[in-house]
């Protein structure tokens, strides 16, 4: 027995040798009390070297490798490695846990670092992307999260001297971070040329944005902002491992092992090279450094520590030392003094004080060493080594007595005999050589009997004998010292052995597990006087057992601190200390013995706080005696509540199972207008929940069952219910205000409703934390918090702010199961969970919990604990145990117990003077408020039931599972599902009740009275009355279970099947047996009278039989054969002739009574015959009452109404529904109600069809629905309705609307060629070696200039800058509502591309938001007054990894352009829609993912409250209700959805369609809101719906005539703008305002002149309408005069191919594939001019002087304009396709037109306007892109799309092949990007895209490009050199298709492809 509890003794950690300096950095420091912080193996420790000291930290379960102090130096936090790896802060002072930081990091955390408040921390980690993190550590709450570099992070550090900035470094890269919303954004630093791209190992951040950096090859690299401006060189000969700025300035410390101080220039001050000091060696490395003062702490590579006083520098001073690289594995224990031997791979072999805790010596060997053995005498030390030697040596100077190598493999184990004479050496070879120590170890004998490796080795008292241990696992014995092996069992079995290190062995089987054959325990120790042993594993821990301990799997206490690998562990020689060493950590652990006598005073050592499972002093379960559960608890624990199918992954299901269906989409009839809600529950879940029942403020009674929570109002005896559940309530606590209730429920990710008993709304719902359901919760005394457990393997325990919906901390609770926790009334940070063999005091720590467990001490056993409370202090709690005790405990400590209850005590319940308890006896007892006496006693019986109460009592004290107080009166709840009140006098009285434990399937209900009957496992009868008493009637006891029952027609008698095959027939008024019969051997599934005069009753059974009886003979007549399975239901027809069957293998059937011959009938027939009653399932009648969910959920039950027009349906999964009859074709459209959990056994509906009765199999309820009738409905909309509407119908179509809905954005980055290329790029091309290399200094003329420079003054200056001046173009084609007024209508802000523009309307001046990275898709403005001017706008982005690419929203400020917050969000793909809320703090942003998801956001602070999947198809909109923080409404393809943010969850409601006749779902595109929770959505057909609420109530008919694409709410005045797609006519128009019901319009027309106006974006200010178009205008309409005016145009269509500057004035011509050319004024910023073609135009260009304009089109066409009257002077088509460029030559003679047919033609223009070809270039090898005439007009060169330049003469088009000559041409222009001469504007990363423009400025020393990833670059000309630095400018989306100068390189304009803007950017000269 006693080796089966744990031992008593304890062990407590005193010391520890050595520090981790290997693979770590910036790891210890001084703290504010002048102590030391660092680490080693799993274990932080504080020491204090004026106290010879230390402190240890075990929070953490495995190696830590991080730590950060907190600026005020005190606080640290410690980051550690491990598959869930966690970061812990705590008070180096008290070393107690702070904050637990979790769920983020995988793999490991690779650093951490405070920022200079101390507020937030910010931590990297070792996961491939190596992930930086930035925490509110104080609320354990993460704030933002980016995938940090590709490589190894070595160190990061938040810049001191601004906020939000961070630098981080690592393997050939630093980045420089901003924080911003919840966006971390980095910036590489760039090297350029003053340093080499290198490794940077450590950094300090000073001043005036200068970074200080320590690098691979010891230089210090030095930035400013992000690039490097200087380099220290040499500022250690090796890499610099740590840096650490103080107030003095820096200290660095490299691999060189020297220490270098800085002031704070970085000037140096002094070096201190330790490996010339006293203490110094060769290669010695210094890993960290810190300086305070005049002390430097130093930590090296070799786990030592060095503290050094500045002035006595060559005096180092060394704190700490141990073992450093390579594994340490002896360890030895001097015989007679407190001295511990080490040896370890680093070759050292070291001598430990064990009193003074100190090195006192150290010696270096040959070879590494594997074992260690002092001799008796103390004399002689022996030490194994790896090479298979031994060494001995004398203990008191280190000298060497022998050295021996007999061996090749290594020594692993070595002992002395007990007296002295000789030596046993095991070797890895399996054999054990034995020495004589007095003849110098001469050899004297050799066991071989192993197969394997030695592991250990004992002598026997009397050195006769020698027991060892081998790698197999197996014990040998050998006869000493010849060596010879005993077999004989009996020789063996007295000997004593002189000490007990072996692994194997009777003494010490219970160190095994008990199923397990692994061999990972390393070391044992027996301590044979105190009766334990100590042992080592690999898993880092050391634990204690009692010893012997004889049989597998005995208990223990353990102790964590170790990392990995426990090599040896060994008894000091007086048992006082056990000495364990860590393999890969290198230490030494000392800890002390505590032996049980101490224990008793010593309650200081309670349980060591510490986190999840790793408390270090319990196993697994302290006691195995723990006595019997009792019945009913373990049946509780046994409960699972998995489902197969949650209801929540159902829509999903769905989906898959219409994709594998595509072809049903015939007509589904509509849903039934009749709605049932549900009025009654009888029933109420006490068989496995306690202290779920509770009076709320005014008296009512609130309780739970199946998926319910009710309401129960005693006076008036009616219910309401809360129905947001969709499956079992578990648990339920009350609010301490007694207003609000919380409840959780099973579900795959369960949730917590937080609703108002008043209202029945939901407040808050939490998610996301549990598994498999939440089965206790608990508020706290101030019901800001909640607590709750989760029924997860590890029953998390989770800590809420429930308001806000965040969850603040989490815990795994217990293995084993948890049944209730609970809140300390005084403390808000501590609560207690209880639950089997299990009770746990936790206090929160940040994100995390600490648990520690009651302490029981000798006071008893741990039993389990049913239900708990706090007392009248912080410090006292009472627990009821599952023996009937009640527990009290102090703090953590059981103080004493009290008998209570005879049984487990369920419930209890604190009173202000006492407490109240309940249990199993069926006993409510009143106590005083210590537990000293118990006042009064009430016995729940029947005969103190009150006179006049309904209802009746099933037994005598049933098991009380609930208890609450109020109102003068006791409520009890009891596991047999019945609620009752106790008077505090003694009357007891009935107020709810339902069935028992059992599935209930028996339900008939009366044929004339409003009465029903049930049958249950629970061998019960019951009949319950459904009129306003609500009670049951009678009930009677049956000898089995029931499966059916039934009335008679004329409802005297009642016939009931049982489960055992036999049935019975009861008087119908008093229940008492008229007749049975026992037939059958199988359950009775279903019993039946036939109509009229009850003739015949049909008995059907599991035997797959139905047998006929006449009633009055009582003689069975007749039997059905012929089902292959068990019946399920039977009906009768009108005449009593015929049967209907369904089985269990699905087959209907029919037969004829009473014979029992089988029928076939086809199945059109069976409609036609007249069915009494109809509760088939099968059959065509029946085919749409199957879900589309294929096979999972079987529907179980029918019922018809007796008018044959509804039909009720109940199935597996809980849902009841309701079809129209009948329900002809696949997946029928329905009403369904969630009320049950899961499987709803029955419905049937009473004689008058007035109600539905329902019964839930698993939750014992009988619910009561009353049968609303269509027009009486309106009067109150039933929550629980959502009839499957995915309508087949489509929504409608628009190609607008298409077109929106099926584009593809893609981000710049993965842009590709938007020319179809081929070939190899130019800076991937071998260049040929010209012929004439000339030399440097030449004879030849001067090369001529590249090219001619116009129109320049003489001086040429160069550009250095561009700066966005002008956009042209406005993204309405895709985009809605995206144009809105500013500052009372001055300025309007829209977006086009990537920027944000700000346009003031009076002068056209235009201000940028530039921070987008990639398109911007959305745009809203915050209404709100608070935030003026605040702009929000959301981004096309990649996959949601919260990487620079990731889609992101960006809120600023439209004035002065300051980005207020980003944030990156999980909208994978994109953001499509944003809005804020009325109070202008929260956002709503809709994702392009394919789910659309939907998430909320509190922007300022950059946190994410609410996501969730919006809808499976296309959402356009979601926006805010004007009035509201928390209801919004979103619109999308064939969807509308209204939802609620309850906390952080978010409930939707789909619009109901049901009550307008004919309504059909259309696509929405736009909404707008009117007073009184009314909601417009604009339609595809032009409609607009009104909601009320989510039901549609009105349809404003073709408001109008096309597709409604905008919608605007007037805040100030109510009033409604809508937008839409219509043609111009006299009454209609594009643009009405309406009144703020939508019942009266006033219409504007656009004086645009296109055929059809589309309207994208509609707003409102003062007295004006403001309209964004699709045609790119943005225009102003007057309400008052209809005036318009446009103030802003672009091209509709793109890309714009054709761009052309004016030879001298700031004008420009444009020409896209929307077939106008435009003309532009770049002063008077608008456009002048547009020119319709009826053709896509690709190129334009003007004449020389400016007077001519030449287009080419698309279709191959050209045409050539005057330019004064926009009059056609000649055009041509000699070309079928394309024409790509087109040029005048610079005398104004030739025209040269290059297309995509691989030619140039040339045309004379003297000729005149009939243009004929004189003649065209031969063999172009490809498409030409641009043509460039030289300034002489002889020479043309043309780019090609196969990235080839040639040459050719003007006007011959012969070849010019000779490079010289090429050389020495002029060119009046240069528009190629291609020519040696543009080399360099080529980039590396252009796999996919490419350069698609250029163009050289008019004094031909600058360069412009345009390129695929939307990218406007400037070079200098010419750039023949690869990779040219250049400047880059963002803006334009992905194509930049067409680049010019504007004459006097005053102006660039771009003009961009995807985005058919143009963008005029000014020239910004160097200064002369």
């Amino acid at each position: 027995m006693a080796a089966r509890s744990a031992p008593s003794c304890h062990l407590r950690l005193e010391w520890v040798y050595g520090y981790r300096g290997h693979q770590c950095r910036n790891n210890l420091y001084y703290t504010a009390a002048k102590e030391i912080v660092y680490f080693v193996a799993g274990v932080g420790v504080v020491y204090s070297p004026r106290e010879h000291r230390q402190k240890f930290y075990r929070g953490h379960s495995d190696d830590i490798i991080s730590l950060a102090l907190h600026p005020e130096r005190v606080l640290v936090a410690t980051g550690q490695v491990g598959k869930e790896p966690y970061i812990c802060v705590w008070d180096s002072y008290t070393v107690q846990t702070i904050s637990v930081l979790k769920d983020v990091h995988t793999h490991g955390i690779a650093c951490l670092a405070f920022d200079l408040e101390g507020q937030r921390l910010v931590s990297v980690g070792l996961d491939s992307k190596n992930a930086v993190c930035v925490w509110d550590w104080k609320r354990g709450r993460m704030l933002s999260m980016a995938p940090g570099h590709t490589d190894r992070i070595f160190d990061i550090s938040w810049d001191l001297y601004q906020p939000n900035k961070l630098v981080s470094c690592g393997v050939k890269h630093i980045k420089f971070w901003s924080l911003c919303g919840n966006a971390l954004t980095p910036k590489r630093g760039v090297f350029g040329k003053t340093g080499d791209l290198q490794t940077i190992l450590c950094l300090a951040c000073a001043r005036d944005e200068m970074t200080y950096s320590g690098a691979l090859n010891g230089d210090i690299y030095v930035w400013k902002g992000i690039n490097l401006i200087r380099t220290i060189q040499g500022a250690h000969t090796a890499g610099i491992f740590s840096m650490n700025a103080c107030e003095e300035g820096f200290a660095t410390g490299g691999r060189d092992g020297c220490i270098r101080l800085w002031d704070l220039t970085f000037k140096p001050i002094t070096v201190i090279d330790l490996r010339e000091t006293d203490q110094g060696y060769k290669g010695l490395s210094v890993r960290s450094v810190c300086w305070r003062g005049d002390h430097i702490l130093v930590g090296t590579q070799d786990s030592e520590i060095f503290e050094i006083v500045v002035h006595e520098r060559n005096k180092p001073f060394l704190i700490m030392q141990g073992h450093c690289e390579g594994e340490l594995w002896a360890l030895a224990i001097h015989p007679t003094k407190p001295l511990a031997v080490t040896g370890s791979d680093d070759r050292s072999v070291r001598i430990w004080s064990l009193v003074d805790h100190a090195l006192i010596a150290r010696c270096n060997m040959e070879e590494p060493i594997r074992c260690a053995a002092v001799n008796v005498d103390g004399i002689h030390l022996a030490l194994g080594m790896k090479d298979g030697s031994f060494t001995v040596l004398r203990v008191r100077d280190m000298t060497e007595v022998v050295h021996i190598k007999d061996r090749k493999e290594a020594i692993h184990e070595l002992k002395y005999s007990p007296d002295g004479t000789y030596l046993a050496v095991g070797c890895n070879d399996s054999s054990v050589d034995i020495y004589g120590v007095a003849q110098r170890y001469k050899k004297f004998g050799e066991c071989v009997g192993s197969l394997s490796f030695i592991t250990h080795l004992d002598w026997s008292s009397d050195s006769r004998y020698l027991q060892t241990n081998d790698g197999n696992g197996k014990r040998l014995f050998y006869r000493m010292p010849g060596g010879k092996e005993v077999t004989n069992k009996e020789e063996i079995k007295g000997v004593h052995w002189a000490s007990w290190t072996c692994v194997s062995g009777v003494e010490v089987n219970g160190i095994w597990p008990k199923y397990s054959d692994t061999n990972d325990i390393n070391s044992v120790d027996g301590n044979y006087i105190g009766q334990v042993l100590v042992t080592a594993d690999d898993y880092g821990i050391v634990k204690l057992f009692r010893y012997p301990c004889l049989r597998k799997g005995a208990k223990f206490k353990k102790y964590i601190g170790h990392s990995a690998h426990v090599t040896n562990v060994r008894w000091s020689h007086d048992y006082q200390w056990v000495i364990s060493i860590g393999g890969a950590d290198h230490s030494v652990f000392q800890w002390k013995f505590i032996p049980e006598r101490k224990l008793k005073d010593a309650l200081h050592i309670a349980p060591q706080e510490s986190l999840a499972d790793s408390n270090s002093d319990e196993s697994d379960s302290d006691l195995s005696d723990v006595p019997e559960l009792d019945s009913e608890i373990e049946q509780e624990t046994q409960l699972t509540y998995r489902r197969q199918v949650y209801k929540e992954d159902l829509p999903q299901l769905k989906e898959q199972y219409k994709e594998k269906q595509s072809g049903t989409s015939k007509r589904r009839i509509r849903a039934p207008g009749n709605s049932i809600r549900l009025h009654f529950v009888h029933g109420y879940r006490g068989y496995d929940c306690r202290s779920n029942l509770f009076y709320t403020q005014i008296g009512e009674i609130v309780y739970h069952v199946a998926a319910v929570g009710v309401i129960y109002n005693r006076q008036q005896n009616t219910q309401r219910f809360y129905l947001g559940h969709d499956d079992d309530i578990l648990c339920l606590a009350m609010h301490p205000l007694k207003d609000y209730v919380a409840t959780g429920q099973v579900g795959r990710d369960p949730s917590v409703h937080i609703w108002d008993t008043e209202t029945v709304k939901p407040l808050s719902i939490l998610k996301g934390c549990h598994q498999c359901g939440v089965c206790a919760v608990d508020f706290s005394a101030d019901g800001k918090r909640l607590a709750s457990v989760g029924i997860d393997d590890s029953h998390s325990v989770v800590l809420w702010d429930w308001r806000k919906g965040e969850k603040l901390s989490i815990a795994r609770g217990s293995k084993d199961k948890i049944f209730v926790v609970k809140m300390n009334p005084y403390v808000p940070d501590k609560l207690i969970t209880a639950g089997i063999k299990h009770m746990k005091f936790w206090r929160r720590a940040g994100g995390g919990l600490i648990g520690r467990k009651g302490y029981i001490g000798t006071l008893g056993k741990t039993d389990s604990m049913m239900c708990a409370v706090y007392g009248w202090t912080e410090e006292m709690a009472f627990s009821g145990t599952s023996t009937g005790d009640v527990c009290i405990w102090r703090d953590i400590f059981l103080v004493k117990t009290v008998k209570a209850h005879d049984g487990p005590v369920f419930s209890m319940h604190s009173l202000e003077k006492g407490f109240v308890t309940g249990g199993k006896d069926g006993v409510v007892a009143l106590w005083d408020d210590s537990f000293e006496r118990c006042l009064k006693t009430y016995a729940i019986k029947r005969a103190a039931l009150a006179p006049g109460s309904k209802g009746l009592l099933l037994e005598d004290n049933p098991s009380i599972r609930a208890i609450s107080l109020g109102h003068g009166h006791i409520l009890v709840g009891t596991k047999n599902g019945e609620i009752l009140e106790v008077d505090k006098n003694g009357p007891i009285t009935l107020l709810v009740q339902g069935h028992m434990e059992g599935e209930v399937w028996g339900l008939a209900t009366h044929p004339y009275l409003p009465i029903c009957a049930t049958v249950s496992d629970d061998k019960t009868l019951r009949i319950w009355d459904l009129s306003p008493s609500h009670c049951m009637l009678a009930v009677r006891k049956l000898k089995k279970g029931g499966r059916c029952c039934c009335f008679s027609p004329d409802g005297k008698a009642l016939a009931v099947g049982l489960s055992d095959g036999s049935f019975l027939l009861a008087n119908a008024d008093t229940l008492e047996d008229l007749v049975s019969f026992h037939h059958r051997k199988d359950v009775i599934s279903d019993i039946r009278f036939s109509p009229g005069s009850g003739k015949y009753l049909a008995v059907a059974s599991h035997d797959s039989f139905i047998d006929i009886y006449n009633v009055m003979s009582s003689k069975r007549v007749g039997t059905c054969k012929g089902a292959t399975s068990y019946i399920t239901h039977i009906d009768w027809d009108f005449r009593g002739k015929l049967l209907q069957v369904n089985t269990g293998a699905k087959e209907q059937l029919f037969f004829e009574a009473p014979r029992g011959k089988r029928q076939s009938i086809p199945s059109v027939e069976v409609e036609k015959i007249s069915w009494a009653s109809w509760t088939s399932v099968l059959g065509l009648c029946c085919e749409g009452i199957w879900p589309v969910t294929g096979e999972v959920p079987d529907v179980t039950a029918s019922c018809l109404t007796s008018d044959r027009m509804i039909l009720a349906t109940g199935d597996d999964l809980g849902f009841v529904k309701l079809f129209r009859f009948p329900a002809k074709g696949k997946f029928g459209k329905f009403k369904r109600y969630v009320a049950h959990s899961t499987h709803v056994t029955n419905v049937r509906w009473t004689y008058d069809d007035s109600m539905l009765v329902t019964l839930g199999g698993a939750d014992m309820s009988l619910m009561v629905w009353t049968n609303e009738v269509e027009g009486y409905r309106e009067k109150r909309p039933c929550d629980s309705e959502e009839s499957d509407t995915d309508s087949e119908e489509d929504g409608g179509y628009d190609s607008d609307v298409t077109r929106e809905n099926e584009i593809s954005y893609t981000i710049r980055a993965l842009s590709t060629n938007i020319r179809p290329m081929f070939g190899i790029k130019p800076h991937l091309q071998q260049k040929e070696p010209s012929v004439d290399e000339r030399p440097p200094v030449s004879r030849a003329p001067p090369q001529p200039e590249k090219l001619q420079t116009n129109n320049v003054g003489k001086k040429k200056r160069p550009i250095e800058d561009l700066v966005l001046e002008l956009v042209f173009g406005y993204r309405g084609r895709d985009c809605r509502n995206n144009v809105h007024y500013l500052n009372d209508g001055d300025d309007i802000i829209y977006h086009t591309a990537s920027i944000g523009i700000l346009h003031h309307v009076a002068t056209g001046t235009q201000s940028f938001y530039q921070e987008h990275n990639d398109d911007i898709l959305c745009l809203t403005v915050n209404q709100h007054p608070k935030f003026i001017n605040i702009v929000a706008t959301g981004q096309v982005g990649d996959s949601a990894d919260m990487s620079a690419t990731a889609p992101s929203i960006h809120i600023w400020d439209a004035i002065n352009k300051q980005t207020l917050s980003v944030l990156r969000c999980d909208h994978s793909k994109g953001v499509c829609s944003v809005s804020f809320s009325a109070t202008g703090k929260l956002l709503l942003s809709v994702g392009l993912d394919p789910e659309h998801t939907v998430t909320i956001w509190r922007w300022q602070e950059g946190a994410k409250i609410a996501s969730k999947a919006g809808h499976n198809q296309r959402i356009f909109v979601a926006e805010f209700r004007p009035d509201s923080d928390c209801q919004f409404v979103s619109v999308g393809v064939k969807h509308v959805k209204f939802w609620t943010l309850a906390g952080r969850a978010l409930i939707s409601k789909k619009g109901l369609l049901s009550a307008l006749d004919d309504a059909r779902m259309q696509t929405m595109l736009a909404v707008a809101f009117g007073a009184n929770n009314l909601t417009f959505t604009g339609t595809i057909s032009g409609d607009v719906c009104v909601w009320k609420d989510h039901i549609l109530c009105r349809i404003v008919a073709r408001a109008h005539n096309g597709p409604v694409f905008a919608m605007y709410t007037t805040l100030r005045d109510g009033l409604v703008v809508t937008g839409g797609k219509e043609r111009p006519s006299k009454e209609g128009g594009a643009v009405k305002l309406w009144d703020q019901e939508l019942r009266r319009c006033r219409a504007f027309r656009l004086e645009t002149g296109q055929v059809t106006d589309c309207v994208r974006s509609v707003c409102r200010g003062k007295g004006k309408i403001l309209v964004g178009t699709r045609n790119a205008e943005i225009i102003e309409v007057g309400e008052k005069n209809a005036a318009c005016n446009v103030l802003v145009n672009g091209h509709v269509d793109g890309p714009i191919w054709g761009l052309a500057t004016h030879p001298s004035r700031d004008f420009f011509l444009s020409a896209a594939e929307d077939g106008t050319v435009r003309l532009w004024d770049i002063a008077d910023k608008k456009m002048l001019n547009k020119v319709n073609l009826g053709h896509a135009a690709r190129t334009v260009c003007y004449s020389p002087e400016g007077d001519m304009v030449a287009i080419g089109m698309k279709n191959g066409e050209f045409i050539i304009l005057l330019v004064s009257s926009l009059k056609i002077w000649g055009k041509k088509r000699d070309r079928r396709c394309a024409i790509h460029d087109i040029r005048f030559s610079p005398d104004s003679r030739f025209l040269a037109v290059g297309s995509s047919e691989n030619s140039v033609d040339f045309y004379d223009l003297s000729l005149g306007p009939t243009l004929n070809r004189i003649s065209y270039c031969k063999d172009i090898p490809s498409f030409v892109i641009q043509m460039d005439f030289s300034a002489d007009s002889r020479h043309l060169q043309v780019s090609t799309g196969c990235y080839k330049r040639h040459v050719y003469e003007v006007p011959s088009g012969r070849h010019l092949m000779d490079q010289a000559a090429i050389d020495r041409i002029t060119w009046a222009t240069w528009t190629s990007i291609l020519g040696d001469e543009v080399l360099g504007i080529w980039s590396r990363h252009a796999e996919k895209a490419d350069v698609s423009c250029a163009c050289v400025s008019h004094s031909g020393i600058s360069l412009v490009t345009g390129d695929d990833f939307g990218m406007v670059k400037l070079f200098d000309f010419p750039c023949p050199e690869k990779f040219a630095k250049h400047k880059r400018f963002m803006g334009h989306s992905p194509h930049v298709t067409n680049i010019r100068f504007t004459s006097g390189d005053r102006h660039i304009v771009s003009a961009g492809g995807d985005d058919c803007s143009l963008f005029v950017w000014k020239c910004v000269h160097m200064p002369h």
